[in-house]
């Protein structure tokens, strides 16, 4: 055996010895430094650049029936209690996979109303206070914490902050001048009800911003101050999310907080006010759930309550803590079981397919949002 042939035995006996880590370990996700957000080629990143642009296309194809102006907002939703903007956007979007941005399209930059993805986030606010130990378990009544009348009655005393995430509550009574009974025209439009019997807290699954809105209260409470502020210092800033973005109250949606008169804001926009946010920033939130309430080493979210945020409710449709799901494959057709959406109305939407490592921003648009999901993901190759 030659010195070189021996030589290159022995490189071989010890490289074998040594550890595969560095070749095995997958790369560390990438995570947005706030003002940019790096965008990839979508060939570098396996995708169909020809499948993607058509996917685009349709979505670009699907604007919302609803007006410009807003003219159409207290037809549908009844009489209002906050301000509105002027006008929306037409439809736009962002795709963000694998961390990067491989398209987008329309203005993504306008701040507009977002309706009930504001539920999403009122649920990591609630997520945020079970980190830091201002709600005790998600089954406890929130009554215990919160004594400012809300959960005063027999019926209401009852109520847990799990059943309030997975709109189970039939809670009774009214905020802001909306009684949670969602009963006549002016004041629901379209969305107004039939009258029916309660059932006990945790029976029923009704869709209901007015107890979402006696929720939020609650979270001003147990934090001891203003939802937005916790928002932003504690999920907003984390994730490097712009300044532009507004929670909006209603004009009467103000309560005193030692000795000071602060907004109480809303978990949608059904009666104005509401969430207003550009596509940029809806995507860093879907970020943050995609990549399991976490952000660049930082838990802002507890992987715990994250987990039974996405896990079905005992009698909503397919629902989480105030998240969309797919278990049933009927929210979003033709996406895997475990996708799920922030829904708001308009459409503006966040889909989350952590199977594919994908976020996709879709708003003002017609048609269910998994369509222009499914066409993304044909783009993977």
């Amino acid at each position: 055996m030659t010195l070189i042939t021996r030589r290159a035995v022995l490189a071989f006996g010890i490289a074998s010895l040594l550890p595969l880590a560095s070749a095995a370990a997958p790369a560390a996700p990438y995570f947005p430094p706030s003002g940019e957000w790096a965008r990839k080629q979508p060939a570098a990143l396996g995708m169909d650049p020809k499948a993607l642009a058509a996917a685009v296309q349709y979505a670009q194809s699907h604007e919302t029936e609803r007006a410009l102006d807003f003219s159409d907002q207290e037809a549908t939703f009844g009489a209002r209690l906050g301000s509105m903007p002027t006008r929306r956007a037409r439809t736009n979007g962002v795709v963000i996979y694998k961390g990067f941005v491989v398209a987008e399209f329309g203005d993504t930059g306008f701040v507009d109303p977002t309706y009930s993805v504001a539920k999403s986030m009122l649920a990591t606010v609630a997520g945020v206070a079970v980190r830091d130990g201002r709600i005790g378990k998600v089954d406890e009544p929130v009554g215990q914490r919160v004594q400012d009348g809300g959960y005063a009655s027999p019926r209401n005393a009852q109520v847990t902050w799990k059943q309030h995430l997975q709109q189970e509550t039939e809670w009774e009574g009214s905020m802001w001048g909306k009684n949670a009974d969602f009963i006549g025209k002016a004041q629901f439009g379209a969305g107004e009800r039939k009258p029916r019997t309660l059932g006990a807290p945790g029976s029923h699954y009704e869709y209901n911003d007015v107890r979402i809105n006696r929720f939020a209260l609650s979270l001003l409470r147990v934090f001891d101050k203003p939802v937005p502020e916790v928002f932003q210092e504690q999920v907003m800033d984390v994730i490097g999310a712009s300044t532009t973005w507004k929670w909006v109250p209603y004009i009467n949606s103000y309560v005193d907080l030692n000795g000071k008169q602060v907004p109480s804001v809303s978990g949608g926009t059904r009666w104005g006010g509401g969430m207003w946010i550009n596509s940029w920033d809806m995507a860093r939130f879907g970020y943050l759930w995609l990549r399991g309430g976490a952000w660049n080493g930082k838990q802002v979210v507890p992987t715990g309550f994250v987990k039974e945020a996405l896990t079905p409710s005992a009698h909503g449709p397919d629902y989480g803590y105030l998240w969309w799901l797919n278990t049933k494959g009927k929210t979003l057709p033709g996406l895997p079981a475990n996708a799920y959406a922030a829904l708001g109305a308009g459409s503006n939407t966040i889909v989350v397919s952590p199977d594919h490592d994908l976020v996709i921003v879709w708003r003002w648009h017609s048609g269910n949002s998994a369509e222009f999901a499914k066409r993304v993901i044909a783009a993977i190759r």
